[in-house]
């Protein structure tokens, strides 16, 4: 059974779109504590979304942070939350996005998407990564997942990642790793 990748346990009311779209980015790189994942940008396709994601990495929204849902078969998700012990706090962030869920991009293995609600314009600063092909989180279904990147180097870790052990969440669900999987940091190349 699918369930609905969830940006945050609050929906959001308001979109906005960022005022630029940032063109010829190339990499972004996530340190993590399995090791570094690169994910190339494709602003071409997913402006907005591209925008969004790097004005979250500038901020350093991401350090720190953990991948808190995990789900091996399907997908790895962070960007939201830190984790003290076995307690997992959400971060603040800004207003949803517009959903570019119909950019042509596949929310293929490999993959970057945006996280959300139900509302398809709800995505901030959670994403995931496909670790299989997900056909069906593309568009038109449920108004698609917005695909805006793909790991070019590091697949092998988020192969570690998804076959971590997890474990239940009363928010969360049951797919919360035990051991936390940090992201140390994240950066522009």
């Amino acid at each position: 059974m699918l369930f609905p990748v969830l940006a945050s346990c609050e929906p959001t009311k308001e979109t906005e779109k960022p005022s630029a779209p940032t063109s010829k980015v190339a990499k972004v790189r996530l340190k993590t504590s399995k090791g570094d994942i690169v994910i190339e940008m494709n602003a071409e396709k997913a402006p907005i979304t591209v925008e969004n994601f790097l004005s979250y990495v500038k901020k350093k929204q991401y350090d720190g942070t953990v991948f808190h849902r995990v789900i091996n078969g399907f997908m790895i998700q962070g960007g939201g939350f830190t984790q003290q012990g076995q307690v997992l706090t959400e971060k603040e962030t800004g207003k949803g996005i517009v959903n570019e869920g119909k950019n042509g991009l596949k929310n293929d293995r490999g993959t970057i998407a945006m996280a959300r609600t139900s509302d398809p314009n709800s995505a901030t600063s959670q994403f995931f990564i496909n670790v299989v092909d997900n056909g069906m989180l593309n568009f038109p279904n449920n108004g698609g997942y917005a695909v805006f990147g793909k790991v070019v180097d590091g697949m092998d870790v988020v192969d570690k990642i998804k076959s971590v052990t997890t474990r239940p969440d009363a928010r969360l669900g049951s797919d919360v790793p035990v051991e936390p999987v940090t992201i140390q940091s994240a950066s522009i190349e």
